[in-house]
């Protein structure tokens, strides 16, 4: 599994794909739109789904399209 804070269910080939293009914890996924987590090949939106329901766990959220 890549080193990222990411839960296991959004899958191994998204939580790669993240940390390649260098996001690795819920803080820098804030810097991003959902939208554009969806350009990146290998991130579909499951992982986009679980990964926001978590940010909203913590009070954060993507940042706006």
């Amino acid at each position: 599994m890549s080193d990222t804070e990411f839960p296991r269910t959004i899958g191994k080939v998204a939580a790669r794909e993240l940390a390649a293009h260098g996001y690795t914890t819920f803080d820098s996924l804030t810097k991003v739109s959902a939208k554009e987590l969806l350009k990146i090949h290998g991130v579909g939106p499951k992982a986009v789904r679980l990964l926001g329901e978590e940010l909203a766990v913590q009070g954060k959220g993507y940042a706006a399209d």
